[in-house]
């Protein structure tokens, strides 16, 4: 890393970052009483404020949001006439799935191989260390040279729109000239990358009724309609015989123009077993950034373990549609439910709910911002340009903000490159980015109060 004031220091404070994420990561902080103990996320919120007031910032605020999570808030002020640059991050985190799939503890930072390993290091716990690194080099050397607003979510993984909701009650609130989005991350470590697009998506449950009760399957089997068999039938019905999402009346030949995907890339990241072939046509970038992806993430019915020989008399699925920049996600639902009423077999009873929704987000890649973070990239990335890369999960709180800003400049950047396998088990971040990162946006907040002024 080239040499400089900014960078020395970061370099300087990455033991403090360290233990900080140590104990913000030691939190359970999954925003669903199901999952952990609402006392988690109350106490990463906590920390987070009391780690915003250590910083010298006004008006701290733990916010509740409609959807009963805490959003936690605070300002440091700039020189009179200075730009406001709002930073965003999330502190609750996804489950820790199949514990037994960790090597070390999901809640507990461990060191390995050059990467620190738990729940939330990368996504996105690490985003507000980020920050705060940032901040903490620029007040060492000469003081931060914008106005900056800080929110970190408390139920971002959950997709609840607590924090959205809050933010159309309170437009004042989050206003500002810039946004940085730490929530996203590089095409992989070492390669500067901004996101300028990101799918939105649909969440929806279909339940399958077909008889009073289960039947027995030698009795009744061959003529008595099966909800599970209905349900496998209507799932199978949206994909086609390559694999692609193919929903009636939604187009699925989008073209990602940017930044490639090689497929070898591709399968090594997704640890694609050996002899596979990829589901869908077109580019893995087509595929991932630029088209609809539907996927079933889960299903009620018979276990397996203690499984009787009769026949179901109901089913459950529930499904996550990403939809592409270009589309309308309410428009989409109401195409994902028309397709399965019209593909349930036999006149079986359909139920569809709609669990979750939020709307894809396209960025202006030829704004001020950009530019300050190209040049900014290219100090903390010596020898490499910032690249422009697309999302395939979906940020709802970008489109909010992009409505009740429409001047503000939104980038995305963040720690979930493909190394740190975020939403999985044994999620980890590298240092090394954390470091590289933070110097690039503190040198990000100087550039961008300097176009500015201009």
């Amino acid at each position: 890393m080239t040499s400089n004031p900014i960078a020395e220091t970061v370099r300087s404070l990455m033991p403090r970052a360290k233990a900080e994420l140590t104990e913000l990561v030691a939190f359970e902080s999954v925003a669903d009483e199901a999952v952990a103990p609402r006392s988690e996320c109350e106490g990463a919120a906590n920390w987070v404020a009391d780690a915003l007031r250590a910083e010298d910032f006004r008006d701290v605020a733990l916010l509740d949001t409609p959807d009963g999570s805490q959003s936690v808030y605070g300002v440091l002020p700039g020189p009179a006439g200075a730009p406001t640059v709002l930073l965003y991050a999330h502190y609750d985190v996804q489950p820790k799935l199949d514990e037994s799939a960790w090597l070390t503890p999901p809640f507990e930072l461990t060191e390995r191989d050059g990467r620190w390993y738990g729940r939330g290091t990368a996504d996105c716990k690490g985003g507000f260390i980020l920050h705060l690194l940032a901040l903490r080099a620029l007040k060492a050397n000469g003081g931060v040279p914008v106005t900056v607003k800080v929110i970190v979510e408390g139920s971002e993984e959950q997709g609840t729109g607590g924090l959205e909701r809050y933010a159309e009650q309170h437009p004042e609130l989050l206003a500002s000239d810039a946004i940085v989005i730490g929530d996203a991350g590089n095409f992989r470590v070492g390669l500067p990358t901004v996101t300028a697009t990101l799918r939105g998506m649909t969440m929806i449950r279909v339940g399958i009724d077909t008889l009073e009760g289960n039947l027995h399957s030698g009795q009744f089997g061959g003529a008595a309609p099966d909800a599970l068999a209905a349900l496998i039938r209507v799932l199978d019905s949206l994909r086609g015989p390559d694999g692609s999402t193919v929903i009636d009346g939604l187009p699925g030949d989008q073209v990602w123009e940017g930044l490639q995907y090689p497929e070898e890339d591709f399968r090594q990241d997704a640890k694609v077993l050996a002899g596979l072939t990829l589901p869908g046509t077109g580019t893995v970038a087509d595929r991932i950034w630029a088209r609809p992806a539907v996927t079933v993430i889960g299903i009620d019915c018979h276990p397996v373990a203690g499984a009787t020989p009769s026949i179901p008399s109901s089913a459950r699925a529930q499904i996550s549609l990403r939809v592409p920049p270009g589309l309308d996600s309410a428009e989409v639902t109401k195409l994902l439910f028309a397709h399965i009423e019209k593909h349930t077999p036999w006149n079986a009873r359909v139920s569809l709910e709609q669990v979750g929704q939020g709307q894809p987000f396209q960025a202006d890649t030829s704004s001020p911002a950009y530019a300050s973070m190209a040049e900014a990239m290219r100090v903390a990335y010596p020898g490499q340009e910032m690249q422009t890369a697309g999302m395939g999960g979906s940020i709802p709180l970008c489109n909010t903000l992009a409505s009740l800003y429409p001047e503000s400049e939104i980038l995305l950047i963040g720690l979930s490159e493909p190394e740190a396998q975020i939403h999985a088990p044994n999620e980890s971040v590298s240092p090394d980015e954390l470091e590289r990162l933070s110097v690039a946006e503190a040198h990000f907040l100087v550039n961008y109060a300097r176009s500015k002024q201009n």
